[in-house]
């Protein structure tokens, strides 16, 4: 369990450092070193994202680092598409939401490398007042914000990974402003497929026939520390390079959606990819973690 409280340490770490991606990390830690089920995970992992998200959201707005008008047009018919994504995960496989995750992780991770530092900005930008934020045609905005409330539902992400872009390329609000914006916006939709998937927890039968539940105990734990690394991280963002740290979680995230898809695909595909592979540690059989003889 140790490596699982690191994981949940990493989680907050890289929200606090990179101000996304951490959440991406939060399901394949909850089914492959806690080992739980994976429609589990995705709830318990809306759970912590959102509370993590929130705690965020209270200091980025006492620095005054949040748009509230941004976050409402994303928020709103965020809401509408983290419902429909959670419904309709109720008939997907948890197999294949790990597989679309590890597919998001490397989008993520492509967004990552390919990312640009900010030019800095000279003495007179920066004693100006920000910028206005820009507005686009609202219905392109309400769609994105369906598509991220989508992704949230199905595989339990937070999306933050392609909110801050959306708000610095559409609203062009300032980085910080996104960051804490995008926090608010990944409150909301993680706290609204939360509350879906729990209700139709009741009604998924786990590998053991037992209906499947949240563990309350591992979600308060994991919110604990993650909290606690957001808190480290955020101390720390200003002195080591940003580049670099993105490169480098960019990697662990390609390694990472290599390694579910390698666990995954023979459970989708097993005619394709050879005989179905055991279960993830606990996905859909509540097994044990697996032990070195």
């Amino acid at each position: 369990m140790i490596l699982a409280w690191l994981g949940a340490a990493a989680v907050g770490l890289s929200l606090g450092l990179l101000g996304s991606g951490g959440a991406i990390l939060t399901v394949p830690i909850l089914v492959y070193l806690v080992g739980h089920d994976e429609k589990s995970a995705i709830a318990e992992s809306l759970a912590i994202v959102g509370a993590i998200a929130m705690a965020g959201v209270i200091r980025a707005a006492m620095q005054k680092r949040v748009d509230f008008r941004s976050a409402v047009l994303l928020a709103v018919p965020g809401i509408v598409g983290t419902y429909a994504g959670a419904h309709v995960a109720k008939y997907i496989p948890g197999a294949v939401q790990l597989v679309l995750l590890s597919v998001l992780m490397l989008t993520a991770a492509t967004l990552m490398f390919r990312s640009r530092p900010a030019p800095t900005a000279s003495l007179a930008e920066s004693l100006s007042p920000p910028a206005a934020p820009a507005r686009g045609p609202l219905w392109i905005i309400m769609v994105q914000g369906i598509g991220l409330g989508l992704t949230t539902g199905l595989v339990g992400v937070g999306g933050g990974f392609l909110i801050v872009p959306v708000l610095v390329l559409l609203r062009t609000l300032p980085m910080p402003s996104a960051i804490g914006t995008s926090l608010a916006i990944i409150a909301v939709n993680s706290t609204t497929g939360f509350l879906k998937y729990l209700s139709m927890l009741g009604d998924q039968p786990g590998g053991s026939g037992a209906a499947l539940r949240v563990d309350w105990n591992i979600i308060g734990v994991f919110i604990a520390i993650g909290i606690s690394g957001s808190l480290i991280g955020n101390a720390l963002a200003g002195r080591l390079n940003q580049a670099t740290l993105k490169r480098v979680f960019a990697v662990f995230l390609v390694v990472m959606a290599g390694y579910i898809l390698v666990r995954q695909a023979p459970r989708v595909m097993p005619g394709v990819f050879g005989p179905a592979a055991p279960a993830a540690l606990g996905a859909s059989s509540n097994a044990a973690p697996d032990r070195e003889p």
